[in-house]
């Protein structure tokens, strides 16, 4: 979408000596849906041009999504449990999901998150088959489906076609993940050689984890990835339980069995990371491994707190994910890596507002294979979201402080607009796409029965 121009009251942006707030800013978008020209300080908006008040940052990328576990969001947050006891209810309403349901929940999922700011998502795909492990007539259907739901609800998508091929070390597939599972890594890369992206989508690969997919059948899903410039992601030691099984059944780490097969390097997204020794952090730093972490699904599961600052220290980029939906906002992701940290060593000061929000932004997208969003600069692509600086929770000392205020005080009902590719698809806090988005999500939650 070209001919378009923005204007926005202040704007973060790049500057030769780092990202900084700027005002009145003119956007022009181009063809291919890319920013034209961006220029500063260039008055007041000019006629014919989108106003766009409050703060203008780059879209947000969501780098780790699990579309239907939104359907537990207040079914499993009552009493006690721990990861596993939750996963038998998240299995039960994997169950309930045929290619058509799922096209009306994640559409709905996708609309939110652009609600919240988001306008990419690394949608972590394991639902494959139908209940029981038979196939569709299109064995892509699940995955096809969550592609259409994003062009639906406007917002670009990474396929993150995941490879699920036993439920431990040395077991089969239980009931419940017969529909995850392709026999073997050969199959699952027969079928996702048909998946081919569009302009909206792009598709990368996952190693579910090393518990689900062999060792021996690591190497190959790696290759997929590596022959077609994908993105690769994989859960990561977000267990205990996950690291003892790992050494009990070869002798090392579960992050070390990923670097002996060749899983690790600067494609690959390590997601979670949560229990890892000193060599693992040394071998994703290493390896330029991006971690994903998220914050509010690791809280809400009780998985504890991961080293992000270590890693980020020892050469990972870190990028952002909502995981499970507990909720959907990306400015609470990104201040709750500060604030694990300070509840961790009770001091302040970890990362900077500037840090964190490059971990939603430029780090997020090059993490879903899109290097060319996540800035708000020229030949980037034009996708940004802007936040009300005049809330009950921004209103304050003014927009110099912009990059803080969104970061530490700001949430995803700041969200005024949302433009994706010049596109304007939330105006004034309201999807222009999916109409009446709580009632989509409601109806299409309710549809599951379970």
């Amino acid at each position: 979408m070209s001919g378009l121009t923005y204007w926005a009251e202040h704007a973060w942006l790049p500057h030769v000596s780092g990202t900084v707030v700027e005002k009145d800013v003119l956007i022009t978008v181009g063809p291919g849906g890319r920013i034209g020209h961006v220029t500063p300080d260039s008055g007041p908006c000019p006629p014919g041009a989108v106003r766009l008040g409050g703060l203008l940052l780059p879209g947000q990328a969501n780098a780790h999504s699990h579309a239907f576990h939104r359907a537990l969001r207040g079914n499993v947050q009552v009493g006690s449990g721990t990861f596993w006891t939750w996963r038998d209810t998240m299995y039960r309403f994997a169950g309930a999901l045929d290619p058509d349901s799922y096209l009306d929940l994640a559409t709905a999922v996708y609309a939110e998150m652009a609600l919240a700011g988001i306008t990419a998502v690394g949608e972590f795909h394991y639902l494959h088959h139908a209940p029981g492990g038979s196939r569709y007539e299109d064995p892509n259907a699940m995955g096809l489906a969550l592609v259409e739901a994003a062009n639906r609800a406007g917002i670009r998508i990474t396929l993150l076609d995941t490879c699920y091929l036993s439920s431990g070390f040395g077991e089969e597939v239980t009931k419940p993940q017969l529909r995850f599972s392709d026999g073997d890594a050969d199959a699952w890369a027969a079928r996702a050689d048909a998946l081919k992206p569009t302009e909206h989508a792009r598709i990368g690969a996952a190693v579910h984890s090393v518990r689900a997919v062999p060792a021996d059948q690591l190497a190959t899903v790696a290759h997929w990835a590596a022959m077609r410039k994908a993105p690769l992601h994989v859960h990561l030691s977000e267990q205990t339980a996950e690291n003892d099984a790992c050494l009990t059944a070869h002798g090392v780490t579960p992050t070390r069995l990923l670097a002996d097969h060749g899983v690790l390097g600067p494609r690959t997204s390590a997601v979670h990371a949560t229990h890892l020794t000193d060599e693992d952090i040394r071998l994703l730093g290493d390896s330029g491994t991006t971690i994903c972490m998220c914050p509010t699904t690791e809280r809400d599961l009780a998985d504890g707190i991961g080293p992000a600052r270590r890693l980020a220290n020892s050469g990972c980029p870190v990028s952002l994910g909502s995981d499970s939906h507990a909720i959907i906002d990306p400015f609470e992701e990104a201040r709750a890596l500060e604030l694990n940290e300070r509840l961790r060593t009770r001091t302040r000061g970890h990362w900077t507002a500037h840090a964190l929000l490059r971990a939603g932004t430029e780090d997020g997208h090059a993490s879903l294979g899109w290097p060319e969003a996540g800035r708000i600069e020229a030949g980037a692509l034009a996708d940004f979201t802007a936040v009300a600086l005049d809330s009950v929770r921004t209103a304050g000392p003014g927009p110099q402080l912009g990059a803080e205020t969104a970061v530490f005080a700001a949430t995803a009902a700041d969200v005024r607009h949302v433009v994706v590719g010049g596109r304007h698809i939330v105006k004034d806090g309201v999807h222009q796409l999916v109409q009446d988005v709580p009632t989509a999500l409601r109806n299409a939650i309710t549809s599951l029965g379970t």
